[in-house]
């Protein structure tokens, strides 16, 4: 029986650096044309998993290809490479390396692979990224515009009014894409009674959280990051943190939370009992965040619709 190997592939603009755990080691070009010769050497091997690190996008084309060749492959978080690194003594990073380090990581950590967004999943991805875009610069010119001289008031204000028109112009594009998917459309209406649920976080949920409904309450928690971890070593006690998660869907949470605690009974009857308790008002939010989470989590799972009464105890 042959032995399995494991690829690190270290992914820049525009090389690939593969080794294996078996020794192997070569490097390509980061273009399409190129990965049909990288499938192939993969495929001569007994390759059990290829691991590369997420790298601004640089890596989309190559695990696409990857994945439609059947080559298990799985994304990782870059501080999980190099807080790993760092454990084994390895200081020094270069491509090389790094490439050998990823695949010593999916060798003795063993990577848990997730499925691919679709390309529709992708489409709405790259609109919402495109909108949070958008926001940035409109936010950026109107406080340009505060204290701008008279000579260049005109031209600002014109860039705002484009920015505008463009902004509504992306969400109406992303109301077409979600009104295409029957999925969304069901999840939008399942979701739309839920006071706190807007339009913006119904599409950062379909586009950036998959796995809602489909995890515990507390491991869906823990992938926002609004999961409260330890911090006891010894005699010392210290107080719980919360830390990593998908920055965008916490972030939208957040908001979202902060309209639950005026409009929606529930959220609103949880948050003041929090801060009668003593709590500060950021934990209060934060303990919100995370019982509105698991709810929407609940409703998914077991496509029951919103019920004030059944999730007021909760």
């Amino acid at each position: 029986m042959s032995e399995t190997s494991f690829a690190g592939i270290d992914v820049s603009k525009e090389r690939l650096d593969v080794e294996t755990t078996l020794g192997q080691r070569w490097s390509c070009a980061n273009r399409e044309t190129d990965f049909a010769e990288l499938i192939e050497r993969l495929q001569q091997e007994p390759i059990e998993l290829v691991v590369l690190e997420a790298s601004g996008g640089y890596e989309g084309a190559v695990v696409g290809s990857l994945t439609a060749a059947k080559v298990p492959v799985v994304v990782i978080n870059p501080r999980q490479a190099r807080d790993f690194a760092e454990a084994l003594g390895l200081l020094a990073k270069t491509d090389r390396i790094d490439a050998g380090v990823l695949a010593l990581f999916g060798q003795r950590i063993r990577p848990e692979q997730r499925a691919l967004k679709d390309e529709q999943t992708r489409e709405l991805g790259a609109l919402l990224q495109r909108r949070k875009q958008i926001l940035g610069m409109l936010v950026a010119e109107r406080h340009r515009l505060e204290m701008a001289r008279a000579n260049v008031r005109t031209d600002i204000r014109e860039h705002i009014n484009f920015l505008v028109r463009r902004l509504k112009e992306v969400d109406r594009g992303l109301d077409e894409l979600m009104r295409q998917t029957p999925l969304w459309r069901e999840t939008e209406e399942l979701f739309k009674p839920v006071k706190g649920i807007g339009p913006q976080m119904l599409r950062v949920i379909c586009a950036s959280l998959p796995e809602l409904g489909k995890l515990s309450g507390r491991k869906i928690a823990a992938l926002v990051g609004v999961a409260p971890y330890n911090c006891d070593s010894g005699k010392m006690r210290g107080k719980r943190q919360c830390w990593g998660g998908r920055a965008e869907v916490r972030c939208t949470l957040y908001m979202a939370t902060l309209t639950a605690t005026r409009f929606n009974p529930v959220i609103r009857a949880f948050y003041q009992r929090l801060l009668k308790a003593g709590k500060a008002k950021k934990v209060a939010i934060t303990a919100c965040m995370r019982k509105l989470l698991t709810i929407l989590n609940a409703m998914m799972r077991d496509g029951t619709a919103w019920n004030e009464n059944l999730h007021v105890t909760a």
